[in-house]
């Protein structure tokens, strides 16, 4: 059993990607050759005072708030450690964070992200801290943080949805997650360009007919003429990731 932990303050912004799409079935048992389970932690439960804060002012001044670092650590040590009933938090445990300066989220990190938690014999389980308000204490960062990532140049208001993007793009190479095994192998960015074009029924829509070649019958042209779309998409749309292959 793989567990994975998720330390939030908004624990219900999981229960739809828990329980519906590929991702919900893989929980539950019914896709995929691992079996994984997702606990949340509801960072508030450990909270300080009646209110249960889990933020306080920066120290220097400015805006927002922060997350503290001791009741971070009482979510991670009590919340995963204690329940888990993990005996050492850094050879049973990853820790994750989702951040600006993290290294950026692709195809690849995705890949070898499965692989390293899911398909190594002594992989670790793992936990992500979704960071909210302006940020986290750095002391918690450095003493209990193995790995930050970024989704990107551009700033959201939690971590939710940065964990949600990054569980649902490495699951789903996880074996048996989706349907058809030869799909991930088929997505965009495999080899680093986009996917073809598709089509599907009726031939005609709106005056426009379906490639010919798709209708021929001919697999090797088809095959062609996919290869030819998918070099002609990337070209159009995404020409950056042609970049590092013409400068070989």
């Amino acid at each position: 059993m793989h567990r994975i932990w998720i330390m939030t303050v908004l624990p219900e912004y999981f229960k739809p990607f828990m329980s519906e799409g590929v991702v919900g079935q893989l929980l539950s048992g019914k896709r995929g050759d691992k079996q994984i389970e997702i606990n949340l932690v509801n960072i508030r439960d450990y909270g300080h005072g009646n209110h249960h804060a889990v933020d306080d002012s920066p120290f220097g001044g400015g805006p927002g708030m922060i997350f503290r670092p001791d009741i971070l650590e009482r979510a991670l040590l009590e919340g995963v450690v204690a329940a888990g009933n993990y005996k050492d938090i850094k050879q049973e445990l990853a820790v994750v964070y989702t951040s600006a300066r993290g290294c950026v989220w692709n195809a690849d990190t995705a890949k070898q992200f499965k692989g390293d938690f899911w398909e190594m014999e002594e992989s670790k389980d793992l936990v992500f801290l979704c960071g909210r308000y302006e940020g986290v204490d750095e002391r918690f960062l450095e003493q209990y943080v193995d790995k930050e990532y970024s989704l990107g140049s551009f700033v959201l208001s939690g971590g939710e949805l940065a964990v949600m993007t990054i569980l649902d793009s490495a699951l789903r190479f996880v074996g048996g997650t989706l349907s058809n095994v030869s799909s991930p192998q088929e997505d965009s960015f495999e080899h680093g360009m986009l996917d073809y074009p598709q089509f599907t029924r009726p031939a005609q829509f709106n005056g426009t007919q379906i490639p010919e070649v798709l209708i021929s019958g001919h697999h090797a042209n088809i095959k062609l003429w996919r290869q030819q779309q998918k070099l002609e998409q990337t070209k159009k749309y995404r020409p950056d990731l042609l970049k590092g292959k013409n400068e070989k």
